[in-house]
């Protein structure tokens, strides 16, 4: 009989959060598994999910790029009501699918303002006279700028949990450099490898942005001042005899869009984020990027030479980590949060081009979703 998982995300600026899970979950449906895909952030256009299933809840985001408090797709604050629906909707979601395991991705670690719902999900799953495996998908950096109260938390939340997968290379990033707790958790915390997007041994070949200089800010919500300085920088750089190539992602509002295009000068083009992606970056001489999971994992299985200029705040620290860490193994360079200029990013640009390519590093371990569907297949086994 056919296992299946039902599987949690929320995304709430970007669309990170999703789109890992959507490439996590059609590994587990290749896998054999039946999966559902329960969705609570903003809808998004061309996902891929070939051979998943897909359930929207009443959709929600962050109310603003702190992070820090939660509002409906419009902007008005969540209310009860509000939350006592969405939550009973997920409730009798999970009761019609019987799930063999229920994963929920970032939490506990993360997500935990989502506890109104996620709690109670948590408990409906232990009150089943079989209960499913729960398991916590998580990414390779979490928020270290969490109090010690909100960690014991989270300790205390996930002994309801089987296992907690980290979507990560050790080699690279260990979790326990951002999650001060790990001797609580490590008993029952398995290392996956990355969860990349695509296979570098499949990416198509071409000539493509060849010798390019790419500039991307994933999904573009909070990328327009990382394009616009992109620009500035470009002619003190050693590479501004290349074309620039800048792409624009779907959330970059369409103000920022037309700023763009009209600063854009000879040499530089600026476009909508591309499928080919990977080949972009395989054939560029260097990338210049945000510092997201995907965005990196794809810089690290394709790119020559790149840049990383983290999206942070003082509550966010993730992107400024994942960043300080890989410069820290001599990999790529970066500007700091709230360090950006057109001076530091070309200052960082030339180091990047006089430093050695990411190619010469041991390539990273991106097999995380072959692994996550090993693991699952190892824990229901009879």
């Amino acid at each position: 009989m056919t296992k299946r998982v039902f599987f949690y995300v929320q995304h709430l600026l970007g669309i990170g959060h999703l789109r890992r899970a959507a490439v996590l979950a059609r590994a587990m449906a290749v896998g054999g598994f039946d999966v559902l895909l329960v969705s609570g952030g903003a809808p998004s256009d061309g996902l891929a999910l070939d051979g998943v299933r897909f359930h929207q809840l009443p959709p929600l985001r962050a109310a603003d790029a702190r992070l820090k408090e939660l509002a409906r797709l419009d902007g008005t604050p969540l209310d009860d009501a509000f939350r006592t629906e969405r939550t009973r909707r997920l409730l009798d979601l999970f009761a019609a699918e019987q799930p063999d395991v229920l994963m929920t991705e970032q939490f506990p670690f993360g997500r935990t303002r989502l506890r109104f719902e996620l709690m109670p999900l948590l408990e409906a799953a232990q009150d089943r006279p079989s209960p499913p495996w729960i398991v916590s998908s998580v990414r390779d950096v979490v928020r270290r700028s969490a109090s010690p109260a909100r960690v014991d938390e989270m300790v205390a939340t996930f002994e309801a949990f089987d296992a907690l997968l980290i979507h990560a290379d050790p080699a690279l990033v260990r979790f326990e450099e951002s999650f001060t707790a790990w001797e609580d958790v490590k008993a029952r915390a398995l290392y996956t490898g990355y969860v990349a997007e695509s296979d570098p041994a499949r990416t198509p070949h071409g000539d493509v942005g060849k010798g390019e200089v790419i500039v991307s800010a994933g999904g573009g919500a909070v990328g327009a001042p990382l394009l616009h300085t992109a620009l500035k920088a470009r002619a003190m750089t050693p590479l501004a005899d290349r074309r620039w190539r800048l792409l624009v992602g779907p959330n970059l509002p369409a103000a920022n869009q037309a700023a763009l295009a009209e600063a854009a000068g000879d040499g530089i083009v600026v476009e909508p984020v591309r499928g080919d992606f990977p080949t972009l970056l395989r054939n560029a001489a260097l990338s210049i990027s945000q510092a997201g999971y995907n965005t990196v994992i794809e810089t690290l299985c394709h790119a020559d030479r790149a840049v990383l200029v983290p999206f942070g705040t003082a509550r966010e620290t993730e992107q400024a980590d994942r960043a300080r860490l890989l410069v820290a193994r001599g990999m790529v360079s970066s500007v700091p949060p709230d360090t950006l200029s057109p001076a530091t990013l070309a200052a960082a640009v030339a180091a990047a081009w006089a430093g050695p390519s990411i190619r010469s590093f041991p390539p990273v371990d991106a097999r995380g979703g072959p692994a996550t569907v090993a693991a699952l297949q190892q824990m229901l086994a009879p």
